[in-house]
Protein backbone atom coordinates (compact mmCIF):
# COMPACT_ATOMS: atom_id res chain seq x y z
CA UNK A 1 0.00 0.00 0.00
CA UNK A 2 0.94 3.38 -0.66
CA UNK A 3 2.53 5.73 2.13
CA UNK A 4 -0.34 8.01 3.46
CA UNK A 5 -1.30 10.50 6.35
CA UNK A 6 -2.70 10.04 9.14
CA UNK A 7 -5.03 12.20 10.62
CA UNK A 8 -6.63 12.42 13.83
CA UNK A 9 -9.75 13.75 14.15
CA UNK A 10 -10.15 16.69 16.72
CA UNK A 11 -7.47 15.24 18.80
CA UNK A 12 -7.91 11.96 20.38
CA UNK A 13 -11.48 12.07 21.32
CA UNK A 14 -11.84 8.53 22.67
CA UNK A 15 -9.30 9.40 25.53
CA UNK A 16 -9.90 13.59 26.03
CA UNK A 17 -12.64 15.90 25.30
CA UNK A 18 -12.73 16.38 21.38
CA UNK A 19 -11.11 20.12 20.38
CA UNK A 20 -8.87 20.28 23.91
CA UNK A 21 -5.38 20.82 24.25
CA UNK A 22 -5.02 17.15 25.99
CA UNK A 23 -6.94 15.86 23.14
CA UNK A 24 -4.39 17.71 20.51
CA UNK A 25 -1.27 16.10 22.19
CA UNK A 26 -2.15 12.54 22.96
CA UNK A 27 -3.03 12.36 19.26
CA UNK A 28 0.64 13.64 18.77
CA UNK A 29 2.06 11.21 21.35
CA UNK A 30 -0.33 8.55 19.58
CA UNK A 31 1.36 8.57 15.76
CA UNK A 32 -0.83 11.27 14.13
CA UNK A 33 1.16 12.99 11.31
CA UNK A 34 -1.65 15.90 11.46
CA UNK A 35 -3.74 17.03 14.07
CA UNK A 36 -7.39 18.45 12.44
CA UNK A 37 -9.36 20.70 14.57
CA UNK A 38 -12.32 23.26 14.41
CA UNK A 39 -12.14 26.91 14.59
CA UNK A 40 -14.89 29.48 15.07
CA UNK A 41 -14.36 33.28 16.63
CA UNK A 42 -15.40 34.63 19.54
CA UNK A 43 -18.17 37.62 19.44
CA UNK A 44 -14.41 39.67 19.94
CA UNK A 45 -12.87 37.91 17.37
CA UNK A 46 -10.66 35.40 19.03
CA UNK A 47 -10.68 32.22 16.95
CA UNK A 48 -10.97 29.66 19.39
CA UNK A 49 -11.17 25.64 19.10
CA UNK A 50 -15.19 24.13 18.89
CA UNK A 51 -17.12 22.82 16.39
CA UNK A 52 -20.77 23.26 17.30
CA UNK A 53 -22.24 26.73 17.35
CA UNK A 54 -23.09 26.68 21.18
CA UNK A 55 -21.40 24.97 24.56
CA UNK A 56 -24.27 22.91 25.13
CA UNK A 57 -23.07 19.10 23.89
CA UNK A 58 -19.71 19.38 25.27
CA UNK A 59 -19.53 21.83 28.27
CA UNK A 60 -23.56 21.66 28.91
CA UNK A 61 -23.98 25.46 28.09
CA UNK A 62 -26.92 26.03 25.93
CA UNK A 63 -25.13 29.88 25.31
CA UNK A 64 -23.85 30.65 21.12
CA UNK A 65 -20.44 31.17 20.69
CA UNK A 66 -20.99 34.26 18.44
CA UNK A 67 -22.57 35.84 21.58
CA UNK A 68 -19.55 35.25 23.87
CA UNK A 69 -16.14 36.96 24.58
CA UNK A 70 -13.29 35.04 24.68
CA UNK A 71 -13.27 35.93 28.71
CA UNK A 72 -16.64 34.44 29.47
CA UNK A 73 -15.46 30.90 27.13
CA UNK A 74 -12.82 30.82 29.20
CA UNK A 75 -15.05 31.67 32.50
CA UNK A 76 -17.64 28.93 30.97
CA UNK A 77 -15.39 26.21 30.50
CA UNK A 78 -12.80 26.71 33.06
CA UNK A 79 -10.07 27.17 30.37
CA UNK A 80 -11.39 24.17 28.42
CA UNK A 81 -11.79 25.81 25.07
CA UNK A 82 -8.26 26.92 23.94
CA UNK A 83 -7.69 29.43 21.53
CA UNK A 84 -6.10 28.95 18.45
CA UNK A 85 -2.91 30.68 19.36
CA UNK A 86 -2.61 28.15 21.90
CA UNK A 87 -3.00 25.05 19.66
CA UNK A 88 -0.50 25.91 17.98
CA UNK A 89 1.81 26.27 20.26
CA UNK A 90 0.60 22.93 22.03
CA UNK A 91 0.97 21.17 18.48
CA UNK A 92 4.59 22.58 18.95
CA UNK A 93 5.99 22.29 14.97
CA UNK A 94 3.51 19.33 14.35
CA UNK A 95 0.79 19.94 11.67
CA UNK A 96 -2.66 20.43 11.78
CA UNK A 97 -4.99 20.83 9.50
CA UNK A 98 -7.53 23.72 10.55
CA UNK A 99 -11.58 22.75 9.99
CA UNK A 100 -13.88 26.30 9.34
CA UNK A 101 -17.19 24.61 10.10
CA UNK A 102 -19.82 27.14 10.06
CA UNK A 103 -19.19 29.12 6.96
CA UNK A 104 -17.30 32.11 8.46
CA UNK A 105 -17.32 34.79 6.29
CA UNK A 106 -13.88 36.30 4.54
CA UNK A 107 -13.40 38.82 7.69
CA UNK A 108 -13.38 35.34 9.98
CA UNK A 109 -11.41 33.94 7.73
CA UNK A 110 -8.73 36.26 7.56
CA UNK A 111 -9.02 36.44 11.25
CA UNK A 112 -7.93 32.99 11.62
CA UNK A 113 -4.85 33.15 8.66
CA UNK A 114 -3.71 36.40 10.52
CA UNK A 115 -2.99 34.03 14.47
CA UNK A 116 -1.60 30.99 12.23
CA UNK A 117 0.79 33.67 10.71
CA UNK A 118 1.39 35.19 14.08
CA UNK A 119 2.29 32.30 15.51
CA UNK A 120 4.54 30.99 12.46
CA UNK A 121 2.17 28.14 11.81
CA UNK A 122 1.91 28.84 8.16
CA UNK A 123 4.26 26.32 6.64
CA UNK A 124 2.75 23.51 9.06
CA UNK A 125 -1.29 24.44 8.76
CA UNK A 126 -3.24 23.44 6.04
CA UNK A 127 -7.55 24.19 5.53
CA UNK A 128 -10.49 22.27 5.13
CA UNK A 129 -14.21 23.33 4.71
CA UNK A 130 -16.73 23.06 1.71
CA UNK A 131 -16.37 25.70 -1.15
CA UNK A 132 -17.50 28.70 0.09
CA UNK A 133 -14.98 28.81 3.15
CA UNK A 134 -12.19 27.14 0.71
CA UNK A 135 -13.04 29.98 -1.44
CA UNK A 136 -12.14 32.73 1.16
CA UNK A 137 -8.64 30.87 2.38
CA UNK A 138 -7.62 30.74 -1.20
CA UNK A 139 -8.45 34.97 -1.74
CA UNK A 140 -6.55 35.66 1.67
CA UNK A 141 -3.81 33.45 1.35
CA UNK A 142 -3.04 32.60 -2.58
CA UNK A 143 -0.06 29.69 -1.12
CA UNK A 144 -2.41 28.46 1.23
CA UNK A 145 -2.83 24.56 1.47
CA UNK A 146 -6.58 23.34 1.26
CA UNK A 147 -8.30 20.20 1.26
CA UNK A 148 -11.70 20.77 -0.31
CA UNK A 149 -14.47 18.79 1.50
CA UNK A 150 -17.09 17.45 -0.99
CA UNK A 151 -19.98 15.66 0.24
CA UNK A 152 -21.27 14.55 -3.02
CA UNK A 153 -20.01 11.98 -5.96
CA UNK A 154 -20.69 14.73 -8.48
CA UNK A 155 -17.41 16.07 -8.89
CA UNK A 156 -16.59 19.89 -7.98
CA UNK A 157 -17.18 22.07 -11.13
CA UNK A 158 -13.50 22.67 -12.72
CA UNK A 159 -14.59 26.40 -12.46
CA UNK A 160 -14.44 25.81 -8.69
CA UNK A 161 -11.30 24.01 -8.53
CA UNK A 162 -9.61 26.91 -10.53
CA UNK A 163 -10.60 29.37 -7.86
CA UNK A 164 -9.68 27.11 -5.19
CA UNK A 165 -6.99 25.38 -6.07
CA UNK A 166 -7.07 22.93 -3.82
CA UNK A 167 -4.24 20.11 -3.37
CA UNK A 168 -6.85 17.71 -1.63
CA UNK A 169 -9.81 16.77 -1.82
CA UNK A 170 -11.72 15.93 1.15
CA UNK A 171 -14.43 13.06 0.96
CA UNK A 172 -16.52 11.39 3.97
CA UNK A 173 -15.50 7.92 3.95
CA UNK A 174 -18.36 5.84 2.43
CA UNK A 175 -18.06 7.82 -0.57
CA UNK A 176 -14.65 6.42 -1.51
CA UNK A 177 -14.02 4.02 -3.99
CA UNK A 178 -10.99 2.69 -6.52
CA UNK A 179 -12.82 5.01 -9.25
CA UNK A 180 -13.25 8.47 -7.26
CA UNK A 181 -9.65 7.84 -6.20
CA UNK A 182 -8.20 7.08 -9.88
CA UNK A 183 -10.41 10.12 -11.01
CA UNK A 184 -9.02 12.55 -8.08
CA UNK A 185 -5.11 11.94 -8.93
CA UNK A 186 -5.83 11.76 -12.48
CA UNK A 187 -6.87 15.51 -11.96
CA UNK A 188 -3.27 16.29 -10.15
CA UNK A 189 -4.88 16.47 -6.34
CA UNK A 190 -4.52 14.15 -3.45
CA UNK A 191 -7.59 12.31 -1.76
CA UNK A 192 -8.28 12.06 1.66
CA UNK A 193 -11.17 10.80 3.49
CA UNK A 194 -13.35 11.54 7.51
CA UNK A 195 -13.55 9.67 9.77
CA UNK A 196 -12.93 6.25 9.27
CA UNK A 197 -12.35 4.42 12.43
CA UNK A 198 -13.19 0.71 12.11
CA UNK A 199 -8.97 -0.92 10.77
CA UNK A 200 -11.11 -3.09 8.16
CA UNK A 201 -12.94 0.39 6.53
CA UNK A 202 -9.25 1.78 7.08
CA UNK A 203 -7.64 -0.81 5.04
CA UNK A 204 -10.23 -0.71 2.33
CA UNK A 205 -9.80 2.94 1.86
CA UNK A 206 -6.19 2.63 2.01
CA UNK A 207 -6.37 -0.20 -0.71
CA UNK A 208 -8.73 2.00 -2.89
CA UNK A 209 -6.05 5.01 -3.09
CA UNK A 210 -6.60 7.77 -0.22
CA UNK A 211 -3.86 9.60 0.69
CA UNK A 212 -4.80 10.71 3.73
CA UNK A 213 -7.58 9.52 6.59
CA UNK A 214 -8.66 11.63 9.21
CA UNK A 215 -10.24 9.41 12.31
CA UNK A 216 -11.26 9.69 15.43
CA UNK A 217 -8.94 6.25 16.24
CA UNK A 218 -5.77 7.42 15.28
CA UNK A 219 -4.15 5.27 17.78
CA UNK A 220 -5.57 2.27 15.78
CA UNK A 221 -4.44 3.93 11.97
CA UNK A 222 -1.05 4.30 13.34
CA UNK A 223 -0.87 0.76 14.44
CA UNK A 224 -2.11 -0.37 11.04
CA UNK A 225 0.64 1.41 9.55
CA UNK A 226 3.06 -0.14 11.59
CA UNK A 227 1.43 -3.51 10.52
CA UNK A 228 1.63 -2.40 6.68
Amino acid sequence: MQTFTAVAHRGDPYRFRENTLDSLRSALRRGADAVEFDVRLTRDGVPVLLHDGTLKRLWGHDRPLASLSAAEVRDLTDGGVPTLAEALAATDGGRVLIDLPGAPGARSVRRVLDVVGECGARERAYYCAGAPAMLAVRSADPAAEIALTWTSLAPPRPVLLEAVRPRWLNYRFGLVTRELAAHVHRGGRLLSAWTPDTPRTMRRLLAAGADSLTTNRVDALHALRERL
